[in-house]
């Protein structure tokens, strides 16, 4: 496929290479065999792959022969950086890392997505910015550093991220923009996307309402500029990934978590898109 799917002499829009991938926590509490049997079904182009504690997502050779049974192919690795896999490959960060790499690498994977060290990991954290350089340098795959959010309680905000939540400001090659964490912690997503520039290299599609918690809405049902960060995208010509990262646990059946998938993916797709350039 090349950088535009339509020939812009006979139609009015482009759109840019890059896949509309689902997140395996997108169907949480379903597991991640569900996350390709969706996938599938409903069109997205391939998966990011969470590793978390669903033993399936831990487990390379699973994982491959879910892309030959579905034919849709993986196309990132989320690192387990959450609080609820702290255990998950062990308690080394680092080694986790080094995993979640040599997983992307035989699955086909270019980005391994990555949050930015709790301020109690001190060591690994010291070492984080190089350290993250380094992993690229040494494995190949591109480590986006996803944007976070300061954690609010009450009228207490406490800053858990170091060096800060937000990657913009400092020398990461590669960045993961996620619209839910940007409400959460009132950052402009558009200022962002032009501040980037080339280093944005994932992109976490969903929404959010400004709540102190992290939300991950459905793309449209909240606050975000969703249809605007993507038309800009479009316009850009991005060719990174963009990943329906959505909060279906709360869904009453399978019936309406798929129906909230088939949303996400339509609402990207029609504002994926802009005006041919004649």
């Amino acid at each position: 496929m090349g950088a535009d799917r339509y020939d812009a002499e006979h139609h009015p829009v482009r759109v840019p290479s890059a896949r509309v991938a689902l997140s395996s926590a997108s169907v949480y509490p379903e597991s991640t065999a569900f996350a390709f049997e969706i996938a599938a079904r409903l069109g997205y182009d391939a998966i990011e792959v969470m590793v978390g504690i669903d033993p399936i997502s831990q487990d390379v050779e699973a994982i491959k022969h879910l892309v030959d049974y579905h034919g849709i192919p993986v196309c990132a690795v989320h690192a387990p950086c959450l609080l609820i896999t702290q255990r998950v490959w062990g308690s080394d960060p680092w080694h986790k890392l080094q995993r979640s790499a040599e997983m992307a690498r035989v699955l086909g994977g270019d980005v391994v997505v990555v949050h930015p060290p709790f301020f109690w990991q001190r060591d690994y954290a010291q070492r984080f910015v190089v350290g993250i350089a380094q992993l690229e340098a040494d494995t190949g795959v591109a480590f986006a550093v996803e944007n976070m959010y300061p954690w609010r309680a009450s009228r207490r905000e406490m800053q858990v991220y170091v060096p800060t939540w937000n990657p913009v400001d400092h020398d990461y090659a590669n960045v993961t923009l996620d619209l839910s964490h940007t409400s959460t912690a009132g950052d402009d997503p558009i200022s962002m996307v032009h501040e980037l520039g080339a280093r944005l290299r994932h992109v976490h599609m969903t929404d959010g309402s400004g709540s102190a918690k992290d939300e991950h809405l459905v793309p449209g049902r909240g606050n975000q500029p969703c249809a605007e960060l993507l038309e800009l995208l479009a316009t850009q010509g991005f060719d990174g990934n963009v990943v329906l990262e959505i909060n279906t646990r709360k869904a009453p059946s399978r019936t309406a978590r798929q129906t909230d998938l088939a949303e996400s993916l339509a609402f990207t797709r029609l504002h994926f898109a802009a005006a041919s350039i004649r």
